[in-house]
């Protein structure tokens, strides 16, 4: 196998299960000298542990590779910079970050609380800052890097029972475009992967959120386009090939983007753009808006999760009769 990262050192946060190890691991196959994160936690971010990042990194070893474990949690700011540290004290640069770190706390909105609110956005959107942060100060003084987080098909479509996952999954995606526009210029880029994949994190979810959505009566507002020539292989380790592709030499202009990875399908996420307008002279009026909003804009829009049919709701036209 061609080794197209030789001399690159990267760091994986999440790295000692799923997704993150299969990175890890495609990574030092390709010649990377690997920091392999994990807190060790339980899926609820409970019990950490040493253990799952020292299993990657003697796998790694075991194949010729070159790696060390860090067990920082990436939820501060001191796990953060220490995690960069690590990196230069045992390689002496950083070349690569990827993000892949996550816990889930899933809940409705109204029962939601607010330490599961916080440890939720804690672990992904502001442990991607903390993670950042340290090593966009090194990239940008070496003029390279390459940053690749994980957003969710959660945030960018919408899933019930993840408020907080969802938001901090939005978050990212809006994070990873704006600091590819700050780093841009030092030839450092910053992308995003919307994975699809089985996981242990995803395995809770018809234990949990999956009973929550069926009471509910809601599905996905937005499901991941897949063809039906396009077998639904979902192993962890398919996500990470699009992973190690954006932190190659080759990758240097693609900067910025979103990329829905399942299986065998990638797919370029479609940019937040404008999708229909009205447009006035002035200020409009709640009447016109009344008219023209229905007709103009929001027009063959779904609901994600329309009333039934027998609740009483303002405004709704009268079901026909028999």
């Amino acid at each position: 196998m061609a080794k197209r990262l030789e001399g690159r050192t990267a760091i994986v946060t999440g790295g000692g299960r799923g997704i993150g190890r299969g990175v890890a691991l495609l990574l030092a196959s390709e010649g990377a000298s690997i920091v392999v994160n994990d807190y060790g936690v339980n899926v609820d971010g409970t019990a950490p542990s040493s253990g799952p990042a020292n299993e990657v990194v003697e796998e790694i070893r075991a194949k010729g590779g070159k790696a060390v474990a860090n067990a920082d949690t990436v939820a501060t700011v001191e796990g953060g910079e220490r995690l960069v540290q690590t990196a230069l004290d045992n390689f002496g640069r950083l070349d690569i970050l990827v993000n892949v770190a996550g816990i889930l706390r899933d809940r409705m909105i109204f029962n939601m609380s607010e330490q599961e609110w916080d440890d939720v956005i804690g672990v992904h959107l502001k442990g991607h800052y903390c993670t950042t942060k340290p090593a966009s100060i090194l990239m940008r003084q070496q003029r390279y890097g390459r940053i690749i987080n994980f957003s969710s098909i959660s945030g960018l479509g919408g899933l019930p029972g993840q408020a907080n996952y969802g938001a901090a999954k939005a978050g990212i995606a809006g994070f990873t475009r704006v600091v590819a526009k700050d780093l841009g210029r030092y030839g450092v880029t910053c992308n995003a992967i919307s994975p699809g994949a089985a996981t242990r994190m995803t395995a809770t979810i018809p234990a949990n959120t999956g009973a929550l959505r069926a009471r509910a009566g809601t599905a996905p507002m937005v499901q991941e386009p897949r063809p039906s020539t396009v077998p639904a292989m979902r192993e962890p380790e398919y996500v990470a090939p699009m992973t190690v592709f954006l932190a190659l030499d080759e990758a240097w202009n693609v900067n910025g983007k979103i990329f829905y990875v399942a299986g065998g399908r990638i797919s370029l996420a479609h940019e937040e753009v404008s999708m229909r307008q009205i447009n006035k002279q002035g200020m409009w009026t709640i009447d016109e808006l009344k008219e023209l909003v229905p007709s103009q804009l929001t027009y063959g829009l779904q609901n994600p999760a329309p009333p039934p049919p027998d609740l009483d709701i303002p405004g709704r036209p009268a079901l026909p009769t028999a």
